[in-house]
């Protein structure tokens, strides 16, 4: 007798019906009283408020995008900097990087209400804050990253006398670009959520902004809209994060655990 076929359903398939799942128990429950409508608004309420009211969700989301983009860039930028300049010294590895991860075992949430004493409660607050949430990752991965190159890169290079900005660009990132773009990934998750944190504390524009004025009415489907816009951002990130990965395969080295550069 020939063996059964296994049935098997594709990852992605799975992640599409639990996807639907969710959607689906998101409307059935409130509607069926299982949960209160207070706590959990059925999701077409939610879609009806985000259309609703989409001028002014549109306003408060161009201002978070403003002061994602801002940070994200700061944060991304500096952190794969100095995480590829850092790492690729070994000495000075060795002394910044427990110092790096102590600090980012630190909530900076707490330390907040300095960032708008220092930078009052506009943009600017939010941007340096969100900016040292997602700067920390952003370093620390890329560090990390530099430490699993092929030594052998680093010694070719130096045959044909690279500078050190050619090495920085031309064999250490391109070798650690995918621990990068996994860095890239946390840290720019944190920018977004930085953001919106921070909109929701103190601010009179953003999407945190709208998230609590609305709480504070008991208005729960323009609370739960304002969520599924951050989920959208957050979503949308991820799948930009992931055709970068896709447009940057052929730079992908072979590695090997070693410390790159003395």
């Amino acid at each position: 007798m020939a063996p059964q076929a296994r049935f098997r359903l594709e990852p992605a398939t799975v992640r599409r019906l639990l996807g639907l799942a969710v959607l689906l128990l998101w409307e059935v429950l409130p509607r069926a009283g299982l949960i209160p409508a207070l706590f959990l608004p059925p999701l077409t309420e939610t879609l009806g408020a985000l259309v609703h009211h989409a001028g002014e969700y549109a306003h408060h989301l161009l201002f978070s995008l403003y002061a994602i983009g801002i940070a994200m860039g700061v944060a991304c930028g500096i952190g794969i900097g100095a995480g590829l300049l850092v790492g690729s010294v070994a000495p000075l590895r060795q002394s910044v990087q427990p110092v790096a991860s102590g600090l980012y075992a630190v909530p900076l949430v707490i330390l907040y209400p300095l960032f708008t004493a220092w930078f009052g409660i506009g943009p600017q607050s939010k941007i340096v804050f969100a900016s040292l949430y997602g700067l920390l990752p952003c370093f620390l991965g890329t560090m990390a990253g530099v430490q699993t190159i092929d030594r052998h890169y680093i010694t070719v290079a130096r045959s044909l006398r690279a500078s050190r900005l050619q090495l920085l660009t031309r064999v250490l990132l391109p070798a650690a670009i995918p621990t990068v773009l996994s860095a890239f990934r946390i840290g720019g998750a944190l920018v977004i959520v930085g953001i919106v944190v921070a909109e929701m504390l103190t601010s009179t524009e953003g999407i945190g902004y709208l998230i609590t004025r609305n709480r504070t009415l008991l208005n729960s489907p323009r609370v739960f809209a304002g969520i599924l816009l951050v989920v959208a951002l957050v979503i949308g990130f991820d799948a930009l994060v992931r055709l970068l990965e896709r447009r940057t395969r052929h730079w992908r080295f072979s590695t090997r655990s070693a410390d790159a550069v003395a």
